[in-house]
């Protein structure tokens, strides 16, 4: 009975560590791809070559009609369809409204398997970028609900 308590408890220690090391690298790897609100306003007014791209659904738009300035609005479920709308050659941040930022980095996620390396998701999104006191400017372009999302 005290061998089978020992390798219970060294297989829910290993389990453990397992857990607790794939937590880490995820952590890590998002923290990479990833720009805070600051560091995106400072890359911006220096003149770095960043480009934005709004890839809230749809709701979110209509809640919060207002985008970051020289921001291109790409629908999620198009930019997950092709995500060559998205330079694979140039600086790219994305970013939403979601709690957890869930479709950026559902963008982000697609764009990583695919090979891009040079983009990114802003941490907080346009509510963390609002936040801090950051520009935005109106959304004036149009948008339609897909077929999934509209109420049956």
């Amino acid at each position: 009975m005290f061998v089978f308590l020992i390798t219970v408890f060294f297989a829910a220690l290993c389990l453990a560590v397992f857990a607790w090391r794939r937590n880490t690298k995820n952590k890590t790897e998002l923290q990479r791809h990833s720009i805070s609100p600051q560091e995106l306003h400072e890359s911006i007014r220096s003149g770095g070559r960043v480009l934005l791209f709004d890839v809230r659904q749809p709701l979110d738009l209509l809640a919060y009609p207002e985008q970051i300035p020289g921001a291109q609005r790409i629908p999620p479920a198009e930019v997950l369809e092709k995500p060559s709308l998205i330079p694979k050659d140039q600086d790219a941040v994305v970013y939403c409204t979601c709690p957890s930022d869930k479709t950026s980095r559902m963008v982000l996620d697609k764009a990583l398997a695919l090979g891009f390396s040079r983009i990114r998701f802003l941490r907080g999104g346009l509510a963390a970028w609002k936040g801090v006191g950051f520009p935005v400017e109106p959304y004036t372009g149009t948008f339609s609900f897909s077929a999934e999302m509209r109420p049956g």
